[in-house]
């Protein structure tokens, strides 16, 4: 197939390639649609897919634009990016979700304080990467942390974004240990392409994520209820198409559904997922998430959803602390580790690293197979222990 990058910025090779890079406004999705429709006249489109929370909704107006027959209404994507509209919806639908309230940025902080209910969670409508989500236990620590949160949502690139930046929700904590799901939609029809365990405990103040492993070591009762939980989820946002991600807690109340995306997993992470097919004449091969999806938006058939029967993994890096990155060290002796496949440093010398909640860049990832769970997240740690980072402080 044949594939144009559409992106916000022009890109320097634009001019050479008309076919294949396109720069469209992602903050107005029908404006954008339009101008793929132009762009469709001499560079017929078969498919779209967005990859992120925004280009999921522009994805949703393009496919509607060009009557693809594959793809969301841009109201359900809508729905999905921002949490506030998903929180509500997903609330009138009976769906499991923590208790909620949207308060304006500008609210008396002390005041607020005094009428929550603790522990709570303090949370942007649209940042990613749980970017300014913030955990409070008492008065004090919700003061402290709705003024961290507002210093991140008015940095320029934040507070630019419109009125979303300038409200936040507190929400109810739900205690439990956190799963991932990642799965593909077809025709309002959700199937599970993997369910990750997150064994790192996430129970705040800042929610930076670490090791996803799969299959869920979860009894299969309760994998069943996360499954029928994200199904009605994404019914009830009308979802009907495309790669989902969804972030689920579970505790002795059954499953709560705690995030859902209408766009595949983030960053590298999904390297750890291979699908095993079967093709006429080529036997098995593997067949990686990003051809499912594409495949499913251009209509083609599909080849098994069945993940690989190896347990997988991915760590996310942790951010070490603040500073400068100069070198990171040990990275042959991670990679030396057994079961591990892939250690992949994305950040360079001299990027500043920045730690959650202001952060949402990890430094690297780490993936791993082994025939159990348990054999991978062991392994992933273990590579883990072996790289240390050299930073120096950032220079006033």
């Amino acid at each position: 197939m044949d594939l144009t990058v559409a992106s916000e910025r022009s890109s320097t090779f634009e001019r050479a390639q008309p076919a294949n890079l396109l720069t469209l406004d992602f903050g107005d999705p029908r404006g954008a649609a339009a101008d793929v429709r132009r762009f469709a006249r001499d560079h017929p489109i078969g498919g779209v897919v967005g990859v992120d929370d925004d280009t999921a909704v522009v994805a949703a107006a393009i496919a509607a634009d060009l009557h693809l027959g594959v793809g969301n209404s841009e109201s359900a994507a809508l729905a999905a990016r921002d949490k506030h509209v998903q929180r509500v919806t997903l609330a009138a639908a009976g769906v499991p979700v923590p208790r909620f309230s949207l308060h304006p940025l500008e609210e008396d902080a002390a005041g607020l304080a005094g009428r929550v209910a603790y522990p709570c969670v303090l949370k942007p409508l649209r940042l990613a990467a749980s970017r300014g989500v913030i955990r409070a236990d008492a008065q004090a620590e919700f003061v402290t942390a709705r003024e961290r949160l507002r210093r991140i949502l008015e940095q320029p690139e934040v507070a630019k974004c419109g009125e979303w930046a300038r409200q936040f929700l507190v929400e109810e904590f739900i205690p439990g240990p956190e799963v991932a799901l990642e799965g593909l939609l077809v025709a309002g029809r959700l199937h599970v392409l993997a369910l990750f365990d997150k064994p790192d405990p996430l129970d705040g103040p800042f929610f930076e994520e670490t090791i996803y492993v799969t299959p869920s070591r979860l009894p299969l009762l309760e994998q069943g209820a996360v499954r029928q939980v994200a199904q009605d989820a994404v019914s009830a946002l009308g979802l009907r198409d495309g790669p989902v991600h969804a972030e689920l807690r579970v505790n002795e109340r059954g499953p709560w559904l705690i995030e859902l995306a209408a766009r595949p997993i983030g960053g590298r992470c999904s390297a750890v997922m291979r699908f095993e097919t079967r093709e006429a004449g080529c036997g098995m091969r593997e067949a990686s998430l990003e051809e499912l999806i594409l495949r499913h938006a251009l209509g083609l058939p599909l080849p098994s959803l069945e993940r690989e029967r190896r347990a997988a993994g991915v760590m996310m890096i942790p951010v070490p602390g603040a500073g400068v990155l100069r070198e990171v060290r040990g990275v042959a002796e991670a990679r030396a580790v057994p079961l591990v496949e892939e250690i992949a440093i994305t950040a360079h010398p001299g990027q500043e690293l920045v730690p959650w909640p202001e952060g949402f860049r990890y430094p690297g990832f780490i993936f791993a197979r082994g025939e159990t769970p348990a054999a991978v997240e062991a392994a992933l740690r273990a590579a883990h222990g072996r790289l240390h980072f050299v930073l120096e402080p950032v220079r006033a």
